[in-house]
């Protein structure tokens, strides 16, 4: 954790094309978890795009892939946006999971004792929800606390041309699972504060 009263979000998600809608969704939570009084770090697409892929065999010392692996260390919460590509998430997301994998022997390993809102853009509500419930359970797996609200967007369009939701549900989904992020941070760093 920071040891600081602000909780630091960091959130993770996109797809390689700049401005996806899983980007934006992943931007619109962490407006949301500024507002709320939370430091952010986005790490988009474009981002994820340019990481190697993961080798077991060779640990992040230095570059992008070590920036992410410190900034999850680093952080209270995190937020992990997908496309659903073929009912599941994409190998972008995939391969960033598998970055974190160095963190296994730290002494809060992977996600562990961290809130991880999971956020999905699909074209429909099938690839949502598949891509969504191996989410959740690759969440699981690194230990985390998927928050009770996951966002299965199921639309061919989410964003207007001004970039706002098309459907206000959208955008309660979204807001929803950063509020639940941040304050489930805020819960962890007040239980482990020193009396």
């Amino acid at each position: 954790m920071t040891g600081k009263s602000t909780p630091f979000i960091v959130g993770l998600g996109g797809t390689v094309r700049t401005g996806s809608s899983s980007e934006k969704a992943l931007a619109r939570a962490l407006a949301k978890a500024a507002a709320l009084g939370a430091r952010t770090e986005m790490f988009g697409g474009p981002f994820l795009a340019g990481l190697p892929i993961y080798n077991p065999h060779e640990p992040a010392a230095n570059g992008d892939q070590a920036r992410l692996v410190a900034a999850i260390r680093a952080a209270d919460g995190v937020i992990v946006a997908s496309p659903g590509y073929h009912g599941s998430i994409s190998g972008l997301i995939k391969n960033a999971l598998d970055c974190l994998e160095d963190l296994r022997d730290d002494g809060r390993p992977y996600f562990d004792g961290r809130a991880v809102g999971c956020i999905v853009a699909a074209a429909g509500g099938q690839a949502a929800g598949s891509t969504l419930a191996a989410l959740r359970a690759i969440v699981h797996a690194l230990r985390g606390w998927p928050t009770p609200l996951g966002a299965a967007l199921a639309s061919p369009r989410l964003f207007d041309e001004s970039g706002e939701f098309c459907d206000p549900r959208d955008a309660w989904q979204v807001e929803t699972v950063a509020e639940q992020v941040v304050d489930f941070a805020r819960r962890q760093m007040t239980a482990v504060a020193p009396a």
